[in-house]
């Protein structure tokens, strides 16, 4: 990878951590209101669970987005974490943040979703 293209993903990687800083910082679902309703009870629980689920997202790409410019700080960047082949180019554009080749990640999400499947299993069994 070239000095050009490590900095083009430096600088996207960038405005991509201070965009998921600043959802980070609007808390603004996560108030517990009360109200003698019982239907709107429900309605401000489920606002707060959408609010958490979205904070936990940000939160995880923030936390990927700081490894990818670590990676990048010690010259990583660009191979995959299982194999250490070359991600391709194509990837990186479409996710800077990614870790793994198109290869490894397919292996992986088909090995989460036989864990998924697994645990489901054993857990309706019990």
């Amino acid at each position: 990878m070239t000095r050009a293209e490590m900095n083009n993903f430096r600088a996207v990687l960038n405005a991509k951590h201070a965009e998921a800083t600043r959802a980070l910082g609007r808390r603004d679902g996560l108030t517990i209101e009360r109200t003698p309703d019982a239907l709107d009870e429900v309605q401000f629980a489920a606002a707060r669970e959408l609010s958490t689920r979205n904070l936990e997202r940000e939160s995880s790409l923030l936390r990927e987005v700081r490894a990818a410019l670590d990676r990048i700080a010690d010259d990583s960047y660009g191979s995959c974490l299982h194999c250490e082949e070359d991600i391709s180019p194509k990837r990186l554009k479409a996710m800077p943040w990614a870790t793994l080749c198109i290869a490894c990640q397919e292996y992986a999400d088909q090995n989460w979703h036989r864990e998924l499947e697994h645990e489901t299993v054993l857990r309706d069994a019990a």
